[in-house]
């Protein structure tokens, strides 16, 4: 049975000068408003432990266009203004519910430029975008054609760093049903191979960072170069930002064939809940670990399966995927990052990755038929003070011939996560 969902669809347009010169004016306004507003909600919190409300923050920018200071404000559209005191509220409520961190100031260099739409400050007729404080339509390059009779309800304009305009329109959008399938896949993440598959398919690393990154330290080296405050600084920091956002559209081009191809052959599909933050502290890693994109791949896998109504499950972070026999259920000792396949001492020899999509697969249908949940559940290892790592009986892990070799990125997170649960375990005893 097909769904409606709210979808956003990105197109690119060519604004015209005038254009280009409202919507400028527009992002001003909107961080102007939002970092005033966040002054104020602080101070009112740090002298008088106050909550300000998003209808006190609307009234405070009425205000504020009455001063003569900030009378410029009336020269923009209002609705991009209240979305931005809207989307500040949202953040202090992910905030008080500990989902975020406290709100921080818009910069002007670096912040994200946008703006959002609501249905009353743009019109939209025979598919033709006009906004507020505008006359003309804009030039949009229709990529793909929206819904039939798709009208959208908000419209949020965006320039990247490259200098490129894009503009989301969000849509009702009918989701067919994905065809009938039994299969399920466990995925593991790795950077020799991209992802392999518990079916024994590897999917290769098409490392698009190090494809430009001869191009990308030529244009690095020539913004050094220029002379802060210059034009000619100005040209070289867009010609940097074009090939930083010439990789990162392959590589969400890539995520997206992948995800979609995975959603549409698999009923449940069973990932691990890895920490990129933390796996990001081994410098000699970082940089292959963020041009992966894993959290990004994640979150594709999250509303698409949500979509078409598979199931994506997500293991337990401390599960020792990779160091478990997926034939005899023993635990190897130690399992460095240069070891790339192993013979348990029950004779079955493995695959590094292939092996840890196997037992990820194993632990997220058993996760499932238990009832369990699909997040991280540490705290029942941690009861004991013990995590899953120590489940195993004493013996287990004696006798299985390891290579030589110490360290790699996977035996540091491990013993990270097993201190981590000890001294849970120990505060709860405590």
């Amino acid at each position: 049975m097909s769904r409606t969902v709210k979808r956003a669809f990105r197109y690119r347009f060519h604004p015209t000068p005038g254009q280009a010169a409202e919507l400028a004016r527009t992002f001003g306004c909107v961080r102007l408003v939002y970092n005033m507003a966040l002054a104020a909600r602080s101070e009112a919190w740090t002298l008088r432990r106050e909550r300000v409300t998003y209808n006190a923050t609307s009234a405070m920018l009425t205000g504020w266009k009455k001063t003569d200071e900030l009378a410029f404000l009336n020269d923009v559209s209002c609705v991009p203004l209240q979305q931005a005191l809207r989307h500040l509220q949202t953040a202090f409520t992910n905030f008080w519910a500990k989902r975020a961190r406290y709100p921080t100031f818009k910069s002007r260099k670096r912040s994200r430029r946008s703006a959002e739409y609501t249905a009353s400050a743009f019109r939209w007729r025979d598919g033709r975008l006009t906004l507020a404080k505008m006359t003309d339509p804009l030039d949009i390059v229709w990529s793909r054609p929206l819904p039939p009779g798709a009208a959208p309800s908000t419209v949020t304009v965006t320039q990247d760093a490259a200098g490129r305009w894009f503009v989301s329109l969000l849509c009702d959008d009918r989701i067919e049903p994905a065809p009938a399938s039994t299969a399920v896949v466990g995925v593991d993440a790795g950077l020799d191979s991209l992802f392999t598959l518990s079916t024994g398919e590897k999917i290769p690393n098409p490392r698009h960072e190090r494809r430009d990154r001869d191009r990308l330290a030529r244009a690095q080296r020539n913004l050094a170069r220029k002379a802060r405050g210059s034009a000619n600084r100005a040209k070289a920091r867009l010609a940097v930002a074009r090939v930083h956002a010439r990789i990162a559209d392959r590589r969400r081009d890539h995520l997206h064939k992948l995800t979609t191809r995975l959603v549409r052959e698999t009923q449940t599909i069973v990932i691990e809940d890895l920490t990129v933050g933390t796996m990001m502290a081994n410098h000699r890693l970082a940089r292959a670990i963020s041009d992966a994109g894993w959290r990004r791949f994640r979150t594709m896998l999250g509303y698409k399966t949500d979509w078409y109504g598979r199931d994506l499950v997500v293991v337990d972070r401390w599960f020792p995927s990779t160091r478990l026999c997926s034939g005899c259920g023993v635990l190897a000792e130690r399992m460095p990052l240069a070891v790339r396949s192993w013979t348990c001492r029950c004779g079955q020899a493995h695959d590094r990755d292939v092996n840890a999509a196997r037992n990820i697969l194993a632990e997220g249908l058993s996760v499932t038929a238990c009832g369990g949940g699909v997040r991280p559940h540490r705290e029942s290892s941690s009861r004991t003070g013990r995590s899953s790592v120590k489940q195993e009986p004493p013996g287990a892990t004696q006798g299985i011939p390891v290579p030589l070799g110490r360290g790699g990125l996977s035996t540091r997170v491990t013993a990270w996560g097993r201190n981590r649960a000890r001294g849970a375990g120990r505060r709860r005893a405590g």
